[in-house]
This record gives C-alpha cells, sequence and structure tokens, in this order.
C-alpha cells in the first residue's frame, strides 16, 4: 500500500508520533505491524430516550491490542480499510488522515503497555445491563472525575445524553457543544463552537474524538489560557491522551475496545488523573 505522507505539524498529536517513531528495537514502530483492520458503524437509541446517536469508528488490531479512532461517516471505504491490515505501524502514523494515524497510535501504544497494566491506571467496571444502564454507569465514572464544585459550569464537547444528566445529580450547569449541533434529550440547544462553551465554563469535559477531528489543540490550549481543567473520556486514542495527562489533559477516562455500547456484559474504563489517588 502506497500512502502520501501527512504535512509535518507541531501538534501534541504529531509530538508524541515523532516520539513514537523515534523508539529503536524489537518494540519499534518499525517492527509493528497491523493484523486486523476494521470499521463499526453504530446507531444508538436507548430504552425510554427520545433522542439517539450514531458513530463510524476505526479500529485497527496490533498484537493483542486493538486502537480506535472516531471517523466521519463516508471519510473511509471498506476497500481503504481493508488495505490498512498488513501495514507497517510506522507506515500508518504518517498517513494523511489524522484519524487513521491516531489508531494505529492507539493500538501501538496500547500494545506497549495496556491500560489493564499501567501504574497510574484505576480500572473501573462497567456491570453487565442494556445499553441504557451501561452508559448511566460510565456517565457517573467519567463526571466524577470532574474538578468542579456545585453551581460551577462545565462545557460538555461531545455531547453524551447520560453525561449531562450526571452532571444535573451533581449540582453543576452544564453548556452542551457539539460539531453536529442539534438539541439535547432535555430539548436544549447544542452549540457548535467549542471557543463559546468554553469562554463562559469553570471546567471542561471533552470527547475523545477531538483528537481525530483536529479540534482538540485548540481546546486544551483555551483550557491552559484561563486556568481551568480539561478531562476527557476517550473510545478514541485512549493510550494516546494517556501521553497527554500533564501536558494539556488533567483527567481521563479511557475505555479500549470493545466499547460499553458493544457488548451488555461487564466491560472495563480506566481512569487517570494528574492529582493521583487524593483529589485535591
Amino acid at each position: 500500500m502506497v500512502i502520501p505522507f501527512c504535512e509535518k505539524t507541531n501538534t501534541p498529536l504529531d509530538r508524541v508520533i515523532e516520539g513514537v517513531r523515534s523508539r529503536t528495537g524489537s518494540a519499534s514502530a518499525a517492527e509493528a505491524r497491523v493484523s486486523v483492520a476494521f470499521l463499526t458503524v453504530q446507531a444508538a437509541r436507548h430504552t425510554g430516550r427520545k433522542t439517539g446517536y450514531g458513530n463510524t469508528v476505526l479500529s485497527l488490531r496490533v498484537g493483542a491490542a486493538v486502537g480506535s479512532c472516531a471517523v466521519e461517516p463516508g471519510e473511509l471505504d471498506h476497500a481503504e480499510v481493508a488495505e490498512f491490515a498488513g501495514c507497517g505501524v510506522d507506515q500508518l502514523l504518517q498517513h494523511p488522515k489524522q484519524p487513521v494515524r491516531v489508531a494505529a497510535l492507539d493500538a501501538y501504544l496500547s500494545q506497549l503497555c495496556p491500560h489493564d497494566q499501567h501504574p497510574l491506571s484505576r480500572p473501573v467496571v462497567i456491570p453487565p445491563g442494556d445499553s441504557l444502564a451501561k452508559s448511566v454507569h460510565r456517565a457517573e465514572v467519567v463526571t466524577g472525575l470532574l474538578r468542579a464544585r456545585p453551581g460551577q459550569r462545565v462545557a460538555v464537547i461531545g455531547v453524551v445524553n447520560s453525561l449531562l444528566a450526571a452532571l444535573r445529580e451533581r449540582g453543576l450547569q452544564y453548556v452542551p457543544c457539539d460539531l453536529r449541533g442539534g438539541r439535547t434529550e432535555w430539548d436544549e440547544p447544542v452549540l457548535t463552537d467549542h471557543a463559546a462553551a468554553i469562554s463562559t465554563s469553570d471546567a471542561v469535559l471533552a470527547t475523545g474524538m477531538t483528537l481525530g477531528n483536529g479540534t482538540f489543540e485548540d481546546i486544551a490550549d483555551r483550557c491552559s489560557s484561563r486556568g481551568i481543567p480539561l478531562t476527557v473520556f476517550a473510545q478514541s486514542g485512549a493510550a494516546v491522551f494517556r501521553e497527554l495527562l500533564g501536558s494539556g489533559v488533567d483527567a481521563l477516562s479511557a475505555e479500549p475496545y470493545p466499547f460499553f455500547w458493544l457488548a451488555g456484559g461487564a466491560t472495563s474504563i480506566y481512569t487517570y488523573t494528574t492529582w493521583g489517588e487524593d483529589r485535591p
């Protein structure tokens, strides 16, 4: 497979990629290969909810690990995805499409150090249940990572209705924001401009999809300039965000494949914070 190289920049993602590509030895990206590549096209509408959502996710397997990144519908076709199988990781880390680079990097980093073996991770089991029960349980864990007090405003970038409900239960206000716009389950308007959402908030809760769609760097920069904490909930690039802890990311809910919405049985997420076990 001949891949046109991406243009070099200096984003947080690029810096992690460059660090990985500089590794040598048997565990280097030059030696690692993708054995399986697949797309997951998902639509969800939890029982009892009036609204639903959908995602398309690219997943790549390297060794025992699967790395993933959301893509826009139609951004990748099945023939292109099939060609990723057998490719070297180093080759895909130079792919012009950012979600491909993220998925390859996520798989490689997860293979090097699985989340359940990382010294800073705290595993949390999402118990068996229907899709809504698992979504609600995950939301409780994710919102528990926020450094925000009751009455404060949280910009939620990447709207998940269960997260909004969990924030309300914690006495927090929220500013819903999503590139797709629309309205929440409770008919609240959803902003499409993350800058506007961040400008009035005391903390930010952002989806890992921001890494694949190119908005993460600006989100992190705006949080840093305002001195407000950034928490990420990531199915996309979960192991990549682990590398950014303390460098833009304050707390992380990492959810490697298989995601909670794929299985009715127990699944796991892994939480990381920059403040250790005790909340400041």
